[in-house]
């Protein structure tokens, strides 16, 4: 049976709009789904789809490759911005730590500082007073206890101005010269601890030594310190000589000592006999005072080593710390 033209004409198909054929591969349904599977040759985008090949029309290319570009851009642009915030917050918070480090190590040395006036004050009143106070060894003359505080004072008020300065005006130069001279000071006092325990009996025989050499200037001109000195020690601790009263037998000539050596204290009592002095030996009785107070001495060694400790923290720290805003958030 022979089909009427009506009905050929219902399954005849449509010319393409540019008057080719229509297939798979040019605006066919499936165009969509190649895109899916795979790119077509040189990167149009209209992949082969069961072998097909889809070349889009110019509006489609052309959108296609304009719009990833400002997709790019945006893209950039957030994740500078991001970079951006981060880097921010992070200079906030490192400038945020700086200041408290910053607080805290001026507070430190300001209280160091006024610490070092007052050792300072204490050994001139008592150089202007007592005249060399505490003289007692004739080796070293100048190592009075007005002497000793004078230097101690001098040192701890210039290491803590520098620390002062050094953190009120965050100077990279100032806190290294602070860390500096505070860890020095710090490694003196170690040195000189570890040789006095490791080298006590040498200690022991050479300072009775020059003691007992140092009774030879007692109450001569010029050597008031020593003389009152000897005194004080020996009316206070009750004790006569060095390591015994005799040692004031080689200084006088004669069966003498001073008149602090005397059980009660009178004009020449030091002529009497000696039933009338005190017997214990001023060098064991102080050396034995020392040793009874030795959690107070440990105590106050233990403070000060732990105060310089806090100290280099404190100024290593903050100079990290200025380093770290310096180099991120010049």
């Amino acid at each position: 049976m022979r089909r009427s033209s009506t009905d050929e004409s219902t399954y005849r198909r449509s010319p393409s709009p540019e008057g080719k054929e229509p297939g798979f591969a040019r605006g066919g349904p499936f165009r969509r789904y190649s895109s899916l599977y795979g790119r077509g040759e040189g990167g149009d985008g209209g992949g082969p789809f069961f072998g097909l090949h889809a070349n889009p029309g110019p509006k489609a290319a052309q959108a296609r490759y304009t719009s990833p570009k400002g997709t790019k851009y945006v893209v950039f642009y957030l994740d500078l911005s991001f970079i951006f915030l981060l880097e921010l917050k992070r200079c906030g918070m490192a400038r945020g730590c700086l200041q408290g480090v910053k607080y805290l190590m001026f507070a430190f040395n300001l209280l160091f500082w006024l610490g070092g006036c007052g050792i300072l004050g204490v050994g001139i009143w008592l150089a202007a007073t007592q005249g060399n106070f505490a003289t007692l060894s004739s080796s070293f003359p100048s190592l009075s206890a007005a002497n000793l505080l004078i230097v101690t004072g001098t040192l701890v008020m210039a290491i803590g101005f520098v620390g002062c300065i050094g953190a009120i005006k965050e100077h990279r130069c100032l806190l290294l010269t602070f860390f500096v001279m505070l860890l020095l000071v710090f490694l003196l006092e170690a040195t000189v601890a570890i040789l006095f325990f490791a080298y006590t009996d040498k200690i022991d025989r050479y300072a009775q030594r020059d003691l007992k050499k140092g009774l030879h200037l007692y109450g001569t001109p010029g050597n008031v310190g020593l003389t009152n000195a000897w005194s004080i020690i020996q009316t206070d601790f009750r004790c006569c000589g060095v390591t015994n009263y005799t040692d004031w037998f080689d200084v006088y000539n004669a069966t003498r000592v001073p008149d602090s050596c005397c059980l009660e204290f009178s004009e020449s009592c030091g002529l009497h006999a000696p039933g009338t002095w005190w017997k214990a030996p001023c060098y064991e009785t102080v050396k034995m005072w020392l040793q009874e107070n030795l959690l107070a001495v440990g105590v106050f060694g233990l403070c000060t080593a732990l105060v310089q400790v806090l100290g280099l923290t404190f100024a290593m720290t903050m100079y990290c710390q200025v380093l770290k805003a310096d180099t991120y958030c010049a």
